[in-house]
């Protein structure tokens, strides 16, 4: 199997990975563990840029693909397909933003640095949050569509 087969599938691997591990650093930071939240933050962000390199490398060598469903699915997919591109363009700078708020908080998971830099990541974080889950879901979510309910005979 070549990598323009495989890219898909890792794509939903990391996805997948990415929601789990930012749900996990939520529950870290409601739990009051902030190092844990951040050691989990930063796999999560590292486990979204793979995505993003092996999305990108997939999506500027695969032919077009055109969404072979029919009936009512069509307007629903493409609802969600449209929402999940525009929401992962502008998700990425405000991860960037959150993190880079929430390193100049904290100083060594010792406690808070600076509650300027802590309110200020707190409040891009509640905007980043939903947006992000919203994108790796979705992603996996057009993943299991695509390649697993209305997937393609081989040949």
């Amino acid at each position: 199997m070549d990598l323009l087969h495989i890219l898909p599938h890792v794509n939903a691997v990391l996805n997948a990975t990415s929601t789990v591990l930012i749900l996990t650093a939520l529950a870290f930071i409601r739990a009051g563990r902030p190092a844990a939240h951040r050691r989990v933050m930063i796999a999560a962000i590292i486990v979204s840029a793979v995505f993003l390199v092996c999305y990108l490398t997939y999506h500027f060598t695969a032919p077009v693909f055109v969404f072979p469903g029919t009936g009512w699915i069509v307007p629903v997919y493409y609802t969600m397909l449209i929402s999940h591109v525009i929401l992962a363009l502008a998700v990425t700078p405000l991860i960037a933003i959150t993190a880079w708020r929430g390193a100049h908080a904290w100083r060594g998971g010792a406690g808070l640095a600076d509650r300027g830099n802590f309110a200020r990541h707190r409040a891009i974080a509640r905007w980043t949050l939903p947006i992000w889950l919203y994108v790796t879901v979705t992603g996996v979510v057009i993943y299991v569509t695509l390649y697993h309910v209305y997937a393609r005979p081989p040949g």
